[in-house]
């Protein structure tokens, strides 16, 4: 290794390549770091962009990016550095829920086919699992989200969603990447499921997030660039013998 690795940041449904800049900003010089703004609204296609950019890279993934982030990782491990992801998961492993997430994805995405963008920012920025974040941080990605097109979402949802996938967690002990799973501790599901995926990666750890929601890395990107940092310190740079 020449020096430390690039971080690729993945952003969340709905987000651009930016709304990791407050996280990226405070990490240590030496790491390289770029935001990726996607082109692709397709499963596939995201998964190829991140082939294209990530090429010896540590993969940081939020939320849908993280989801992607560690499918890429278990398609090509040898292609990437490390993984992180924040507020994710392996999967929906209950069939008839994952079938019951697909139906609601599918109604959701038919639905945002029909609607303009401002609509659907609406209605997305008043989910639950966003409640605990402050009206500021909704509003700064407001605009982000208001550039995107309703028919790309709708497609991103059907091929991307939660119940489109196939859940992934009988897979994570063959991946050997150094991997970071965080989540926020007011966001229970994942991080329970942060703690699971850490435990079944055989060079995985999570990390619990003090302070926040599903959004850890806005909510307190302090203390996710100092676990990023710490990390990266540990596991990616070369020390001298």
């Amino acid at each position: 290794m020449d020096g430390p690795p690039a971080i690729l940041f993945l952003p969340g449904f709905m987000q651009a390549g930016r709304s990791w800049a407050p996280v990226a900003e405070l990490l240590p010089e030496r790491y390289p770091r770029h935001l990726l703004d996607h082109r692709e609204y397709t499963y596939e296609g995201r998964l190829r962009e991140i082939a294209e950019a990530g090429e010896g890279a540590v993969l940081a993934g939020y939320s849908l990016g993280g989801r992607l982030a560690l499918r890429a990782a278990l398609r090509e491990p040898e292609r990437y550095a490390g993984l992180v992801t924040v507020g994710s998961s392996a999967g929906i492993e209950a069939p008839a829920a994952r079938t019951t997430r697909a139906e609601a994805d599918e109604r959701l995405a038919a639905w945002m086919e029909t609607q303009r963008i401002d609509a659907i920012v609406d209605i997305w920025q008043r989910q639950p699992l966003f409640a605990d974040q402050s009206q500021t941080l909704v509003e700064a990605q407001r605009a982000d989200r208001l550039s995107q097109d309703p028919r790309s979402l709708a497609m991103l949802l059907r091929t991307a969603g939660q119940g489109a996938l196939e859940p992934v967690w009988q897979q994570l002990h063959t991946l050997t990447l150094p991997f970071l799973a965080l989540a926020g501790d007011r966001d229970d599901a994942y991080a329970a499921a942060a703690r699971r995926m850490g435990r079944a990666a055989p060079r995985g750890q999570a990390r619990i997030v003090e302070a926040a929601g599903h959004a850890a890395h806005l909510q307190r990107p302090q203390a996710v660039a100092a676990l990023l940092a710490e990390f990266l310190d540990e596991h990616l740079v070369e020390r001298p013998v």
